[in-house]
Order: C-alpha cells, then sequence, then structure tokens
C-alpha cells in the first residue's frame, strides 16, 4: 500500500507527497492539493462508485490537516457532482446508477417540462462492434490512428417513438469485453455498466450542438424523412484527471422535446 502522504501543517506540507506535486503545484491552496489526493483515492478505486468515502475527520487524521480544509476539498468535488452529500449518512462517490444522476448529460425533455426527462427510454441496440480508429476517432480520444475502438449504435425511443440515433466510440483497452449481448442484457444507465463491469467513470463531458437533416440510414432509424431537421449532438466524455473515455454523436428529434441547459 502506498504511503499516505503527510503535511506538516496547514501552510508547509511535507516533500513526502513530492510526486503528486507534479499535477498540482506546490504553491497552490491546501485544500486543493487535499482535493487532488482525493481524486487519486477515486481514480485509483480506493472508494468506489456509490461507496460511502471516510468521514471528514478521518480524511482529516489521514492527511494531517484542519476538518475545514477537507470539507471545502469535499465541498468543491460535490459540486463537480464527483461526490454527493446526504444528511445524516455522509459523503458518497457518485454513480450513474442513481436516477437523479442517470440523466445528467441527457438534456432532451419533453415540451411543457422545463426538467429534464426522468422516463426510461426503450434502448434498441444495433451494432458494437470493434473497428480502427479512424483520424477523427483518434484525435477526439487522443488514441494513435489505426488503434482499436470500440464502435456501438442505439436507438433510444420514448413511449414506442425512436427518438435518439447516437454512434459512441470507445477506446479498445478500457472496454475490452464489451459486446452487444453484454449491452443488451444491462437494464440500467450505459454510464452505470462501465463503471461496475469496467472500471470507468465518466465524470465531465464537452458538447458541440448544430442543426443537421439525416441521410438516408439515420432517417431510417428515426422514423423520419430526409428533410426532418434534427439536432446534432457530439460529445467527448472524460473520467478522472480529463482522460477522454468516449466520443458520442447523437441525432436528437425535436418535434415533440427540445433540448434543455441551465447555465451559471
Amino acid at each position: 500500500m502506498a504511503s499516505t502522504p503527510v503535511f506538516q501543517s496547514e501552510s508547509s506540507p511535507s516533500s513526502d507527497f513530492s510526486s503528486f506535486q507534479a499535477a498540482v503545484p506546490a504553491f497552490s491552496p491546501l485544500y486543493q492539493q487535499i482535493k487532488g489526493l482525493i481524486l487519486q483515492s477515486l481514480q485509483s478505486g480506493e472508494w468506489k462508485p456509490g461507496e460511502a468515502i471516510p468521514s471528514e475527520m478521518d480524511l482529516a487524521a489521514r492527511y494531517r490537516v484542519s476538518q475545514g480544509t477537507v470539507r471545502k476539498a469535499i465541498d468543491e468535488l460535490s459540486t463537480e457532482n464527483l461526490l454527493t452529500r446526504r444528511q445524516g449518512k455522509g459523503t458518497f462517490v457518485t454513480t450513474h446508477a442513481e436516477e437523479q444522476v442517470q440523466y445528467r448529460f441527457l438534456k432532451l425533455v419533453p415540451d411543457g417540462r422545463d426538467m429534464p426527462a426522468q422516463e426510461s427510454a426503450q434502448r434498441t441496440i444495433i451494432d458494437c462492434k470493434r473497428v480502427r480508429a479512424g483520424a477523427d476517432v483518434s484525435r477526439a480520444l487522443r488514441l494513435r490512428s489505426g488503434e482499436p475502438v470500440l464502435h456501438v449504435r442505439r436507438v433510444l425511443s420514448y413511449a414506442g417513438v425512436p427518438t435518439i440515433l447516437e454512434d459512441l466510440w470507445l477506446p479498445g483497452a478500457p472496454f475490452k469485453g464489451l459486446t452487444a449481448e453484454r449491452l443488451r442484457a444491462h437494464r440500467g444507465a450505459m454510464y452505470a455498466l462501465f463503471e461496475t463491469e469496467f472500471g470507468v467513470r465518466m465524470v465531465r463531458a464537452d458538447e458541440q450542438i448544430r442543426a443537421v437533416h439525416p441521410d438516408e440510414e439515420q432517417a431510417r432509424w428515426l422514423e423520419v424523412s430526409g428533410n426532418t431537421p434534427l439536432l446534432s449532438v457530439e460529445r467527448i466524455a472524460y473520467t478522472y484527471h480529463d482522460v477522454p473515455m468516449e466520443w458520442r454523436r447523437g441525432l436528437y428529434r425535436t418535434d415533440t422535446r427540445h433540448y434543455r441547459n441551465t447555465l451559471s
């Protein structure tokens, strides 16, 4: 087991965590350094999605800092949706298996509502195959051209209406063994499957949105005409330390739904 970093005081951490300083400069506020160490434990799987992390008091003793310093680090991680506080129960690693988190990256809302859809989509897995990364995929996932990736295509339907057509590309090594059969058998959120079976947690995403018309095959899967305006949403999802783990292209029907995001 790796030695626990020791801090000499609130203003002068010891040299025992010098390897960590490459990621977090020594002149960073102490709570930011604690935040980085907690992130390391999350990334290493010391605390898994859905599990409770040690109490603020225990973490303060572990890192030899004040409880207030730990609290500030946890506050930031909670704001970033990496940790979840539960009144009277403690702090837990956020998981995509939780209903309120499942829809964090899905912003398509039925007309007449102002919140993301908390309704279950019917999922049709069209394909899941291993391919060689082309230039676009390599650039998005920071891979070498030609590296193996998984290409997944699926349709999400609501009340029997095909609404979203998605193409996903995943780096081959972390998702070795992922098949269409495993995706079809899984009843929860896809990101929850990635957490539990492959140890990959998506923590944030960048999106680009534009209006497009579908090609013939896309129109067939979404049961629309070729001149139907669709919303194209391209997403790169990242795990800890901004490592890209998924490039997704989605085509959204917006005849009865709209894309809603909250900016702050």
